[in-house]
């Protein structure tokens, strides 16, 4: 059977966020005795206009949605770039949103760090990852649609980079790095929702706005990588990470083993401009 990944268009409403989710069974991949940590991109302190960060309402939104499945723990949690994680959290709308909805707010660079030891890592071996991370059962993965200066594209695996630090390991041999996180937390992450209300092209960080009006979504990490990655024109042969993930078996990433639920890529897809470390 093939593994689905939902795509739904639309101005922004509270209603998108569950139709896309009940569009991939959201509900079925949750137990109500799960610790939720749902993992935001709030990479940099600036608006989710921008497409730079996820948008708030996506996040209250899914918070709604948990809650009415009777989960009593859940957080929202992310660890930015540098010290802007609490300056974001302001800027995004998050600590409204976490206001709000009478939950906790973490920054995942000031919690306790725990090390983990990667069996059979292509390149990282040890990691130290947050301790919320690490004590939850249940990740809710919310990247914005983005292009990436090193990686190419910056999509759910990618996003799990803001559950660990120092970051900066990170950076050499990124690819292989992604896979060996995403293989640590493959079983933790069991939903993903893309935020490609507004995505982001030519840069991760200092990016252009590209409004498109999307959310993306599915339990298979790879495979909404691989779904969100041909939606902005690139091709996800060309993305390494995603074909390394698919060989140490973490997902699928041949689109042809893709059910795509909704709207059909092809229908809604845009060339988004590259890096410049990409297009030349």
């Amino acid at each position: 059977m093939k593994t689905a990944v939902a795509v739904v268009k639309g101005k922004y409403s509270s209603g998108l966020t569950k139709k896309v989710l009940d569009m991939v069974k959201a509900e079925r991949l949750i137990h109500p005795k799960d610790r939720i940590l749902i993992k935001p991109n709030c990479v940099v302190a600036k608006s989710s206009s921008t497409g730079l960060t996820t948008d708030p309402r996506i996040i209250e939104d899914t918070i709604e949605f948990i809650k009415h499945l009777g989960t009593e723990e859940l957080v929202v949690a992310e660890g930015g770039a540098g010290h802007t994680t609490e300056k974001a959290f302001d800027i995004t709308g998050m600590r409204e949103v976490a206001r709000r909805q009478g939950i906790a707010l973490i920054d995942l660079n000031r919690d306790t760090r725990i090390e983990v030891k990667i069996k059979k890592p292509l390149k990282l071996h040890r990691i130290e990852i947050a301790e919320s991370v690490y004590n939850s059962t249940c990740i809710i993965n919310v990247p914005t649609l983005k292009v990436h200066s090193l990686a190419l594209t910056t999509l759910s695996m990618k996003n799990l980079m803001g559950t660990i630090l120092p970051k900066n390991i990170m950076h050499e041999n990124l690819d292989a790095k992604i896979v060996d996180l995403a293989a640590i937390l493959k079983d933790k992450v069991k939903l993903n929702i893309i935020d490609g209300i507004v995505g982001a092209e030519t840069d991760e960080v200092h990016g252009t706005p590209v409004e498109m009006n999307l959310l993306i979504a599915g339990s298979d990490m790879v495979a909404v990588d691989t779904v969100s990655t041909a939606i902005m024109g690139i091709d996800p042969k060309k993305v390494k990470y995603l074909q390394l993930a698919a060989k140490c078996g973490l997902g699928i990433s041949n689109l042809n083993e893709i059910e795509i639920l909704g709207e059909p890529i092809d229908s809604v897809k845009r060339k988004f401009k590259l890096p410049p470390e990409f297009s030349g």
